[in-house]
């Protein structure tokens, strides 16, 4: 470790993340000095939204999470990451 880091208290998140970006930790930290880490309980932040599509779609992707067993929310959104990954832009 080369100097100590400390925390200034932040007052919303987004002041957090500017310092975050802004921090250079090699000023800090050694590699040697990490560890790595998992989260497997975090999960992504959400945002609700609100779209227009055709009710005979709609209808057909409620069939097709009924037939797999899963919420026509979840499938949709699964559609949308497949189509988002496949996208070449």
């Amino acid at each position: 470790m080369k100097k100590k880091l400390v925390l200034p208290k932040f007052k919303n998140e987004d002041e957090e993340r500017k310092f975050w970006w802004n921090l250079d930790l090699s000023k800090y930290y050694e590699p040697e000095d990490l560890e790595p880490v998992s989260f497997p309980n975090l999960k992504p932040t959400t945002r609700s939204i609100s779209i227009r599509i055709p009710e005979y779609l709609l209808n057909r992707v409620k069939e097709k999470a009924n037939a797999i067993n899963i919420p026509y929310q979840s499938l949709i959104k699964e559609y949308i990451h497949k189509g988002v990954l496949a996208s070449k832009y």
